[in-house]
């Protein structure tokens, strides 16, 4: 892990289920205890457990300063982060919806910021979270950002931060659409005769295995379609109602993605 971070310090604003998974991949990948100070109103005792200082004085040149805290909270918890501005401290925020200019406002346009959209596989290190920075933020500092936020997946960047609407409503609220997926077709199931626990365990491992099929196989995700669909077989029937025109998946999904976006964007907007 950078040594520069080590010796200077990682700050953490809010360690609930977010900051709480990013930390456990920091430790895990050799970030010490000693160098992380955590900012958080009610710690668990999950947190207690790690070593790291906790709403004690923080370093007064970290390397990084990491906000994840949920959007509502940020007119309480950002002040505490005040001091920090204007520095070589670089502020990295997975606080959905709130824009770089917020945080420049916050504390200093010469502030070098990075706004950060991760999803909640994180949780169990296989998210994905893409990134972009002011014009304060180096390449350095995103080098870094980037090195914490694969400790819990993958990371993408943008090219401009209009793109994180887009962002949010593919990747950041994706899980909620494949959790969907995954409670309609095991309801599809006990309709079909299953038992509510097989049909749970066939929708839970289909899903999962052809998640990780499709990141592995190099294999576009339409010939992977192709691949399992024998003409005029089980699947073929399926795909017939799933890919309709107007009732089918690409409708649905369109618009279910331009949905997100847009509230996104209003959220973004105040």
């Amino acid at each position: 892990m950078n040594d520069d971070l080590i010796r200077r310090g990682l700050v953490l604003l809010g360690c609930g289920k977010m900051g709480s998974a990013m930390l456990a991949g920091w430790l895990d990948r050799g970030v010490p205890a000693s160098a992380v100070h955590v900012i958080d109103p009610a710690p668990s005792d999950w947190l207690q457990g790690t070593g790291v200082a906790i709403n004690g004085p923080l370093p007064d040149n970290p390397a990084i300063a990491l906000i994840a805290v949920k959007p509502q909270m940020m007119g309480d918890a950002l002040p505490a982060l005040q001091k920090l501005g204007g520095g070589e401290t670089l502020f990295l925020s997975v606080a959905a919806g709130t824009l770089i200019a917020s945080f420049e406002a916050a504390f200093g346009s010469d502030t070098p910021i990075i706004r950060a959209m991760p999803n909640t596989p994180a949780a169990v290190g296989r998210g994905i979270t893409a990134i972009i920075g002011n014009a304060h933020a180096t390449p350095a500092q995103l080098d870094l950002a980037e090195a914490l936020l694969k400790a819990v997946g993958q990371v993408v960047r943008l090219e401009s931060e209009a793109q994180m609407d887009a962002v949010t409503a593919v990747s950041g609220s994706g899980p909620a659409y494949v959790f969907h997926l995954i409670e309609t077709m095991t309801a599809a199931g006990i309709r079909q005769g299953l038992s509510e626990d097989l049909a749970l365990q066939l929708a839970r491992a289909t899903v999962a295995g052809a998640g990780h099929l499709a990141e592995v196989s190099g294999e576009a995700p339409g010939q992977l379609r192709v691949n399992v669909t024998s003409p005029g077989g089980t699947t073929q029937a399926a795909l017939d109602v799933l890919m309709d025109a107007e009732t089918g998946f690409p409708a649905l999904l369109d618009r279910a993605i331009a949905a997100a976006a847009n509230r996104s964007k209003e959220l973004s907007n105040g």
